[in-house]
């Protein structure tokens, strides 16, 4: 097992790609919420308003809180690692290296396992990304109270496994497709528009429907893993009733996140064992 985990990072180290897209993650994620702070900033430092502002917003970036504000907006770029994990996939199919690796030895099983250990890096190296951010915008947004440093810290779970489901997705779509610009074109559209649409449609007509079963979409089954920050839900009757019902959903929204994709990988493992090669 370590032997297969030290030959996939020598393939993804000397792969370019992996390290511009490390480069845009990097630069992204602190970006993002930092244009959100200065929207913070703005709405709490506003003349006459400023106190009541600050009263019904708190401090997002603050520890606890900063662990979920900062997961929610790094969340929307997990397409970013989604285009990696695409392309490594693909690379294997288009120089045969898949190939090449069951002639020197390798099981199928072996194979497919290597392919999983690339998602769990390029997903751990997302996760610590995010975690060094939330940790630095609290240092930068606010006074450093150790004290409730790890209160909220089970975020840093949830946006693992929000991350390492969504890969798993855009892996499987790489897999079955084999040629990188064909699937990326259609992970993009699926995952930006057609996804979208769908929850948004499904949300209009869930009263009419039964419930909203947009939650069980396959990007949706994640993202609601990590609802929109507290001081969102702090607006209205309405809108607070909303934010609570969305909080007493992520139990099944991880119970589900968990289930399909360990039901992506079975079906990968199986696939592999069974295909030509």
């Amino acid at each position: 097992m370590f032997s297969l985990l030290q030959i996939e990072w020598l393939k993804i180290k000397k792969y370019p790609a992996f390290w511009a897209m490390l480069i845009i993650v990097l630069l992204t994620y602190p970006a993002a919420n930092l244009m959100f702070y200065n929207v913070y900033l703005d709405i709490t430092t506003q003349k006459g308003t400023d106190m009541l502002a600050k009263m019904l917003l708190g401090n997002p970036f603050a520890f606890p809180e900063t662990w979920h504000t900062v997961a929610y907006i790094s969340s929307f770029f997990v397409i970013l690692p989604s285009i990696l994990v695409i392309m490594l996939v693909t690379n294997e199919y288009q120089y045969k290296t898949q190939r090449q690796n069951v002639i020197d030895g390798w099981t199928r099983r072996q194979f497919m396992t290597s392919k999983l250990m690339d998602v769990l890096i390029v997903s751990s190296i997302t996760t610590i990304l995010y975690t060094l951010v939330a940790i630095g915008f609290s240092i930068y947004a606010s006074t450093f109270d150790t004290s409730k440093i790890w209160d909220q810290s089970y975020y840093i779970g949830l946006f693992f496994l929000q991350t390492f489901a969504q890969l798993s997705i855009a892996f499987l779509l790489g897999y079955l497709i084999k040629k990188a610009f064909i699937a990326l074109g259609i992970f993009l559209f699926y995952y930006l528009i057609v996804e979208n649409i769908a929850t948004g449609y499904i949300k209009m007509k869930a009263t009419k429907i039964g419930g909203d079963i947009g939650r069980y979409l396959p990007f949706e089954i994640s993202d609601r893993m990590i609802v929109a920050p507290a001081f969102i839900g702090r607006f209205g009757k309405d809108i607070k009733t909303a934010y609570e019902k969305s909080l007493s959903e992520v139990p099944t929204q991880i119970a589900l996140s968990l289930l399909l994709t360990t039901a992506i990988w079975a079906f990968c493992f199986f696939m592999h064992r069974k295909k030509d090669l």
